[in-house]
């Protein structure tokens, strides 16, 4: 039987409800979504894409508190507010991953969590 176990950092933005910042199961990292806010000023960027660095920052921080990181990652999940963010995003996003790529999928939604314009969730395996 596999015990989750929780990962928390202060490197990114605490959880915003009931849920942890990440959980480990076995060989695999479960990153809950993560908001472009900047854990310590607890704000947000206005631009698209400082607000994809931001959530990628925040990803990558917790990863590395679980003891991964983004070349680990094997699936992403990426949520818009708006989909003309598309190709902004993917442009960010493409400077985070290298060959070969996770697998990922990209929505837009109706809103995220305090009016973020993307968020940004993760599974990798554990080094």
């Amino acid at each position: 039987m596999i015990t989750p176990k929780k990962i928390d950092t202060d490197k990114a933005p605490g959880a915003v409800g009931p849920y942890s910042q990440a959980i480990v199961a076995g060989d695999l990292v479960f990153v809950s979504g993560q908001l472009p806010m900047n854990p310590a000023t607890k704000s947000m960027p206005e631009d698209i894409k400082a607000q994809a660095e931001q959530s990628l920052k925040n990803v990558r921080a917790i990863l590395e508190a679980a003891g991964s990181g983004l070349d680990r990652v094997v699936k992403s999940t990426v949520f818009l507010a708006d989909i003309k963010d598309f190709a902004a995003v993917n442009e960010v996003y493409a400077a985070h991953f290298t060959q070969p790529y996770p697998a990922r999928s990209c929505f837009a939604v109706k809103g995220l969590p305090l009016d973020a314009r993307v968020e940004i969730e993760v599974v990798a395996t554990v080094k």
